[in-house]
């Protein structure tokens, strides 16, 4: 699949992957710190942003996905980051072919299993009709009724776009609800990275947990944690100054 994607900079390349419900826009703050360092790929994954839909969705296919993008752009070896969803993308990448990656960066998130836990996000989006919304803040306020908290309702609805008929949404609601617990895979067992990888982890969040150091280790044994203070699992949004400097850091 040809995904969508925006490339800027100069410099080795850093590809970096958005999480479940994103899009590459998520990544523009991080990204104008970093241009001048780094040849940047901000990518939509399949079924979201700009970047194709399809009934196919699960790790297997993202990581040739991005092999796809690679391949086409002619990139050998390169820096890889991933947020959530595509944290665990770069991580099933980076075992399967750990020629094509130099460093690793894993944000929130950890190689075990995650049991399903956006069924009210994805409630409020299926309950809109969005033949009917007139407004994005007619969809917001109904949007509510399920989603509390403002911030992460203007995150999803920077998926929310207008068609000739009104509203749709850019990501792939239909087949990311019927596939939902395709999120949650584990790494499978004995995939081993060895190259150096960064795991960080907002301190306020639960993603990253004490327990999971063990599979850290027996995946990537050459890795190390930081933790980003005052962040929860959006630690990109709500603290890009500190994650930028470890990205940096890390990549020297």
């Amino acid at each position: 699949m040809k995904l969508n994607f925006r490339k800027s900079g100069s410099g080795p390349p850093l590809v970096i992957l958005h999480g479940l419900f994103g899009s590459l826009d998520n990544w523009f703050s991080i990204a104008k710190e970093l241009v001048e360092h780094y040849t940047l790929y901000l990518v939509d994954q399949r079924n979201h942003g700009d970047s194709p839909h399809a009934e196919e969705w699960n790790y297997a296919v993202m990581v040739e996905d991005l092999k796809e993008l690679l391949d086409d752009e002619s990139l050998e070896k390169i820096h890889l980051m991933g947020h959530s969803m595509g944290g665990k993308t770069v991580m099933n990448f980076a075992v399967t072919y750990p020629d094509r990656v130099e460093k690793l960066i894993v944000a929130d998130i950890a190689p075990r299993f995650y049991p399903i836990h956006h069924q009210t996000i994805l409630e409020g989006l299926n309950s809109l009709n969005l033949k009917q919304i007139k407004s994005r803040k007619e969809a917001d306020d109904q949007l509510a009724k399920y989603i509390p908290e403002l911030g992460v309702r203007q995150f999803l609805l920077k998926s929310l776009t207008r068609d000739s008929e009104g509203f749709a949404w850019k990501i792939n609601l239909k087949v990311i609800t019927e596939k939902i617990e395709n999120v949650g895979e584990a790494l499978d067992e004995g995939a081993v990275f060895e190259g150096p990888t960064l795991f960080l982890a907002g301190a306020n969040s639960n993603y990253i947990q004490q327990k999971d150091l063990p599979d850290l280790e027996a995946h990537f044994p050459n890795y190390e944690l930081e933790f980003i203070p005052n962040a929860g699992h959006w630690l990109h949004a709500e603290q890009p100054h500190a994650v930028v400097e470890e990205i940096r850091r890390f990549l020297g």
